[in-house]
């Protein structure tokens, strides 16, 4: 899944590609990745690219002051084609496009969504703040406005819920998901499980220095490669998310893993919890 690295180097990469650019249409193939009806797709046809932004995980396309809002989700994507086809995509259940965005010089975007579980979410909207999901949003973690004292604040209205849990909550911290919520964890040597609010001072600033320096390093890996190349980065740059049974490259003890429903994390006993390993909850249902 995107999360803030990688849909900050979207903004950069596409903001070098639709500058000055004029939007001629835009196809939606898969008609359930429309979540908006007024404005009218057809409202994006003749404008111009003023700007590429970021909400949290949402892109945002202003198209003459029209905006084309993107959350790829799980498993959605981005690429980028030199040119695109004269004729329209057909609706298909079988094909991973959901949407082509095409520009005046011919060229344009392709986004796509692997898997047959679709939730990949297009909008159209006068003001950004028209999608709930920007409207709800918490705090970006990598602006000023984001201290330790925010920080702390927001761990204490949590009271005793994880604090991973706490980290990839949207409308708490925006841009924060499932992996870089392990890959910090990681860094500030913290169970996954420790209650939100059970942080003292020193413990505190280490998580928000982790916060800040896990994405923001991140995002200066991501700066200036093309979309093709973010997902490579992102997955040969994690120290224990994805790594189950693989070596820590801090203490050299084996990545764990504890996995849900449809979702699982992964950490370092070593680093993280005292040497003792949590319970993998969904195999201790499993054997009772």
């Amino acid at each position: 899944m995107p999360e803030l690295p990688e849909v900050e180097a979207l903004v950069q990469d596409l903001s070098k590609r639709l500058d000055g650019r004029a939007v001629v249409r835009v196809d939606i193939a898969a008609f359930s990745c429309l979540k908006t009806y007024d404005p009218p797709i057809s409202a994006l046809s003749g404008g111009m690219v003023d700007g590429v932004t970021r909400h949290g995980k949402f892109l945002d396309i202003d198209v003459s002051g029209t905006h084309l809002v993107l959350h790829l989700a799980r498993a959605g994507w981005i690429r980028w084609k030199e040119e695109v086809p004269a004729l329209p995509p057909r609706p298909s259940n079988k094909s991973p496009l959901a949407a082509r965005i095409v520009l005046d010089n011919g060229s344009g975007l392709d986004v796509t969504e692997a898997g047959t579980r679709k939730s990949l979410a297009l909008y159209v909207v006068r003001d950004p703040s028209d999608v709930e999901g920007i409207a709800r949003l918490g705090p970006d973690p990598l602006a000023d406005e984001f201290t330790v004292q925010v920080l702390g604040d927001i761990l204490q209205r949590a009271g005793r819920a994880q604090i991973k849990g706490v980290l990839r909550h949207q409308g708490t911290i925006a841009g924060i998901g499932n992996a870089y919520s392990d890959e910090l964890l990681h860094a500030a040597r913290m169970s996954p499980f420790k209650p939100a609010n059970s942080l003292d001072e020193t413990e505190l600033k280490t998580l928000h220095d982790a916060i800040r320096n896990v994405l923001g390093d991140a995002v200066k890996r991501s700066s200036g490669l093309a979309a093709s190349e973010l997902k490579g980065e992102k997955k040969s740059n994690m120290a224990v998310h994805g790594r189950t049974g693989e070596t820590c490259p801090v203490c050299g003890d084996t990545v764990r893993e504890v996995s849900f429903a449809d979702s699982s994390l992964q950490y370092c006993a070593t680093c993280q919890t005292g040497g003792k390993p949590l319970a993998d909850r969904r195999m201790s249902r499993l054997l009772k």
